[in-house]
């Protein structure tokens, strides 16, 4: 018989010291410290009114589409507790506008709370809700919301020398989960949050072959199969020994799946003395390593599983001979 579902309810992150509210597979960040309960708790039947089924309307509450790209979509997706928290925080300034209060000023003004690159993920939220509930039952709506936000990044270039590598595997020593990590992603240039959910299902040690995702959700990220090199084929196959047949995931803390090595990542970094290095740092470590190896583009975009004019925008000035037949023009 199905265990009944609790409804809404407080938890305490330990990792962050905060509260989220949790709500079956959602949680949804609070803002407020473990000392805070009292707020946190005001949030929680904030957040409880606010949950009921949403009617049907051409100008509806920002905070009924949200509702609802939560509760019907957004579950489905890889990224579903990414999206739960911009979900939380937009709902703090949006949760009691309406659909055709979006505009160009307003999402500027709520772009101006936040840190440009967090406003710019939230607002896309916004607007893919937004565009959910038109196309939904629920809809459609009787105007044409106006969205703006900020620029972009530049591409990050801070990739690790093979020096620095080493000093990071070596301060990883201690936390193994985190030594398959970084050693995979230098080895591979998988996504963190892939590898972080790595099955041993999907390597195949007989073929040397690492199927990145089993699954079609996030198909714009859905990466092909990557050919394993002898070194970290190696290193699997011992890992694979050691864990024996029931174990699940390739990184893993005592069985478990790692969502996020936060902390251990940190206390890495911190110790291998390195500045301005994020996990995805290793992804571009080895696509800069590569380019520095003078592998073709293509070769390289396929093995990554990004297209070729990413990885050429980004990581070509990294090749050795990416100028070397204009400066021999006669």
């Amino acid at each position: 018989m199905p265990r009944r579902a609790k409804g809404p309810r407080l938890y305490l992150d330990k990792k962050r010291r905060q509260y989220v509210i949790r709500d079956g597979t959602r949680f949804i960040r609070t803002g407020c410290s473990e000392r805070d309960s009292a707020e946190a708790e005001k949030q929680l039947a904030q957040y409880i009114a606010r949950k009921h089924k949403p009617e049907p309307s051409g100008a509806p509450l920002i905070a009924d589409m949200l509702s609802v790209y939560g509760d019907e979509v957004a579950p489905s997706m890889k990224s579903a507790r990414n999206i739960a928290y911009n979900i939380s925080n937009l709902l703090k300034w949006w949760g009691e506008k309406t659909a055709a209060q979006i505009s160009m000023k307003s999402c500027k003004d709520y772009a101006a709370t936040r840190p440009s690159q967090a406003a710019a993920a939230d607002l896309k939220i916004l607007k893919v809700a937004t565009d959910c509930w038109h196309k939904s039952e629920y809809g459609s709506l009787n105007f044409q919301p106006v969205f703006w936000r900020p620029k972009a990044n530049p591409p990050k270039e801070r990739w690790l020398t093979p020096k620095e590598a080493a000093r990071l595997l070596r301060a990883a020593k201690p936390e193994l989960r985190l030594r398959r990590f970084i050693l995979l992603a230098l080895h591979t240039g998988t996504r963190p949050g892939n590898l972080l959910s790595l099955t041993w299902d999907q390597v195949d040690l007989h073929h040397g072959v690492l199927r990145r995702t089993l699954s079609a959700q996030d198909a714009k990220k859905r990466a092909r199969p990557v050919r394993l090199g002898q070194a970290i084929l190696a290193h699997l196959r011992r890992w694979k020994r050691l864990d024996g047949e029931h174990i699940k995931y390739v990184c893993h803390y005592e069985g478990r799946a790692v969502e996020d090595p936060h902390g251990s990542w940190a206390r890495a970094i911190k110790a291998a003395d390195l500045k301005g290095v994020t996990r995805h740092t290793l992804r571009h470590t080895r696509a800069t390593w590569m380019a520095q190896a003078g592998v073709p583009l293509w070769e390289s975009a396929g093995f990554l599983g990004m297209t070729t004019k990413t990885l050429e925008k980004v990581y070509a000035h990294h090749h050795p001979d990416s100028q070397e037949r204009a400066a021999n023009i006669r």
